[in-house]
């Protein structure tokens, strides 16, 4: 008879999630996630299949943090207003956290890159589409907005996004906020 879990998955994913935010997906080792987790390697390997797939579900669980943000986006009935706010709310989300750890999805993103044969970098491909097309379709509620520069404008603030999830590590409120002005200054 198989033995019963002793430990929530969803909690020890969220550990994980806080360490890999933390160190990077290269830099935590299983060792560290046995301790952060308070679970042994096997149990990670009967719950998550591996290292990856703990990531992978680590990253389901900062997805749902940032869904927050996301929903009221999308809820929205403005434009570029809305996309200029969820920017704001944005920098407020990753300065929440504790050692200014900045984005997940971007963190990772710049670690491993998008070339990867790896699943990892197929999720936060698809992460980071579904972010455009929320931008794009904000970008449609403009009045007097050029269609044809919609998917140029919504790369444009996709970029954005993802220099402003790395300057919130380092920069101070008064500096992320002239970059989120200057970048609404050219939309």
């Amino acid at each position: 008879m198989a033995r019963s879990k002793k430990y929530n998955e969803t909690e020890v994913a969220e550990k994980a999630m806080n360490l890999f935010w933390k160190n990077g997906y290269a830099n935590t080792s299983m060792q560290m996630l046995e301790k952060e987790m308070g679970i042994n390697k096997f149990s990670i390997y009967s719950s998550f299949g591996n290292k990856d797939g703990l990531f992978l579900k680590s990253l389901d669980c900062y997805k749902s943090r940032l869904f927050v943000l996301i929903d009221k986006l999308v809820k929205s009935t403005e434009g570029i207003p809305a996309i200029k706010e969820y920017f704001y709310d944005f920098v407020d989300f990753t300065r929440d956290t504790k050692n200014g750890k900045g984005c997940l999805v971007t963190n990772t993103a710049n670690e491993i890159g998008l070339e990867s044969e790896e699943q990892i970098p197929q999720v936060l491909k698809s992460f980071t589409d579904e972010i455009k097309q929320v931008f794009a379709d904000k970008l449609k509620i403009e009045r007097n907005y050029n269609l044809e520069k919609i998917e140029e404008q919504a790369d444009y603030l996709l970029i954005s996004m993802f220099g402003l999830s790395s300057a919130t590590r380092i920069f101070s409120e008064e500096q992320l906020r002239h970059y989120i002005e200057n970048i609404f200054k050219n939309i």
